[in-house]
């Protein structure tokens, strides 16, 4: 067995015994240890509180040496996630130097990074978004112009949403 799969079972039994609160993370189908199913709880005093977001975890075969890609399949409005649902954040960057400088290397994918940091990552962004650096332009703008008008708003139906088609 390659040792990315010995390393994607421990990654889910040490989430088993020592779960992080904010998330629940697992495998979509028992066959197929490269894509997994998270769900993120919006964290407390944040315009994401109560909401219930999905997204996929899709491992590379080279796993651990390049990060996984993230991508929510709950409608979330954010200014680190395009329009079809990917995150952009640092640590899931490719490994190595930023071709544009803004990252330094030790912000980007390392083979340290499990599921865990992933989402406390994830976390921490929907808690506090990176404006300077969008994925989303019309959510960064909204979010550094009218952060608790228009972005609120959008944010608030995404949570609804989200309660609604949690459990689906």
């Amino acid at each position: 067995m390659p040792k990315s799969f010995d390393q994607k079972f421990f990654f889910s039994t040490e989430l088993n015994k020592n779960p992080v609160e904010g998330f629940s993370a697992g495998l979509i189908d028992d066959n197929d240890l490269y894509r997994w199913e998270v769900l993120i709880i919006g964290p407390p005093d944040t315009l994401y509180e109560g909401g219930v977001f999905k997204a996929h975890l899709t491992f590379p075969k080279d796993y651990p040496l390049r990060p996984p890609k993230m991508k929510f399949i709950t409608e979330i409005w954010h200014p680190n996630v395009d329009k079809n649902g990917d995150v952009c954040i640092s640590i899931l960057h490719e490994p190595g130097e930023d071709k544009y400088g803004y990252e330094k290397p030790e912000e980007r994918w390392l083979p340290i990074h499990t599921v865990e940091t992933i989402m406390i990552s994830v976390i921490s962004m929907l808690a506090d978004p990176n404006g300077d650096s969008p994925a989303n332009v019309d959510a960064a703008k909204e979010w550094r112009e009218d952060r608790n008008g228009e972005f609120k708003r959008k944010v608030a139906r995404c949570v609804r949403k989200s309660q609604e088609t949690a459990f689906e």
